[in-house]
Parts: C-alpha cells; sequence; structure tokens
C-alpha cells in the first residue's frame, strides 16, 4: 500500500486582498491623473463644472483614501500571505515623493513628482497583486 503525502504549500490568501489592490490601482492612477491634469486645466475647470477638483480637500482625500487601501492592502497581503518588502517600498517611496511634491516644490516640479507618486503607489498594488497571486497555490 502507497502513501501520497501532498507537500504542496497552501497559503490561504484573503478574498478581498486582491479586489482592494484592484481598486488601489484605480484609485492612485485617478490621482495620478487629477494631479497631472488639474493644473493644465485649472482656469477651465469652473466654465465645465468641475471647479471642486482644484479643492485641497478633494486633493487630500484622495491621498488619504489611498493611504488607508494602500495600507491595509499591501499590509496585509505582506504579513499574512507573500512576506516580500518591495510592494511595500514602492508604496512608502511613493507617499514620500507625493508629500515632498506638495510640501517642497511648486510649479511644474510638483506637477511631475506628484503624479509620479501615484503612479509609484499604482505600481505597488501591482506587484502586491502579482505576488499574492504567486502565493495562492490551488
Amino acid at each position: 500500500m502507497m502513501l501520497r503525502f501532498n507537500l504542496s504549500l497552501r497559503m490561504d490568501v484573503p478574498k478581498n486582498t486582491s479586489r482592494l489592490d484592484h481598486i488601489g490601482i484605480t484609485a492612485s492612477t485617478l490621482c495620478a491623473v487629477h494631479c497631472a491634469v488639474v493644473p493644465v486645466l485649472f482656469t477651465s475647470l469652473p466654465l465645465i463644472g468641475l471647479g471642486f477638483l482644484a479643492n485641497a480637500w478633494v486633493e487630500w482625500g484622495m491621498i488619504l483614501l489611498a493611504l488607508i487601501i494602500g495600507t491595509y492592502s499591501i499590509g496585509g497581503a505582506y504579513l499574512r500571505v507573500h512576506k516580500r518588502p518591495a510592494p511595500l517600498f514602492l508604496l512608502i517611496a511613493g507617499f514620500a515623493v507625493i508629500l515632498l511634491g506638495h510640501a517642497f516644490t511648486t510649479g511644474w516640479l510638483e506637477v511631475i513628482m506628484v503624479p509620479a507618486g501615484g503612479l509609484l503607489i499604482a505600481a505597488a498594488h501591482f506587484v502586491n497583486y502579482k505576488y499574492t497571486g504567486a502565493c495562492s497555490h490551488k
């Protein structure tokens, strides 16, 4: 009689981690587009009824939303699933670039730095999504 052992690793991946990464990618990309487009279209936004997009509260609200989603999704996947630090580094770098762009730059440098930070955050979610998918063996 031959016994078979299944030695494959099975890590339980929370179902909402993948969904949160998709939301994080979308929110971060929209934030980057917002930060890139609003300064260019600043004067015409009120004419088309989108003047609220130039409000600082909208921008900080997007940053806070990205921070909450990123911390929960990427931090949770790091702790429970893949244990790889690359998504965390990208997330921290993205927020650092955004905060540095807002705090210490103006003009075109800010227009470049802040969307770049948003894209780094989107990249962090993408890498996290790939790592989480690679760790779920079925």
